[in-house]
């Protein structure tokens, strides 16, 4: 359970940063009773390549600061879904187009949700 905790409480702060440099639908699902492998998706879209990767990438420098690096992150080169697998949270970071298409918002329809933080409270 303290895991579970641990781990809400990391995908809110990268939700909170994906908001800060303006990432669009940020979205966090609870799949630890669903899944062994992790325990919350945190799902943003940007509206460009470059906005893509810009958010990866400044999840990854803010964490980076706090010695908390992801195992793995995959699809970088390409901009359109970056994976960061941070253990017992997972960001997609989707270009919008691509977020439609994968809809893992659909997939885990089923899952309870993390209410997430407006950006206008940001």
């Amino acid at each position: 359970m303290a895991r579970t905790i641990e781990s809400k409480t990391l995908a809110l702060k990268i939700a909170e940063v994906a908001l800060d440099k303006k990432a669009e639908e940020v979205v966090i699902i609870n799949v630890s009773n669903k899944v062994d492998y992790t325990d919350y998706l945190v799902v943003c879209s940007g509206s460009s390549e470059r906005q893509v990767k810009h958010l990866a990438d400044e999840v990854e420098a803010r964490f980076k600061r706090r010695r908390i690096v992801p195992f793995g992150i995959e699809g970088e080169k390409d901009g359109k879904w970056i994976l960061m697998d941070y253990g017992s949270v997972i960001v997609h970071v989707f270009l919008r187009e691509t977020r439609q298409s994968y809809d893992l918002d659909g997939l885990w329809l089923d899952a309870d949700r993390v209410p997430v933080p407006s950006e206008t409270e940001n």
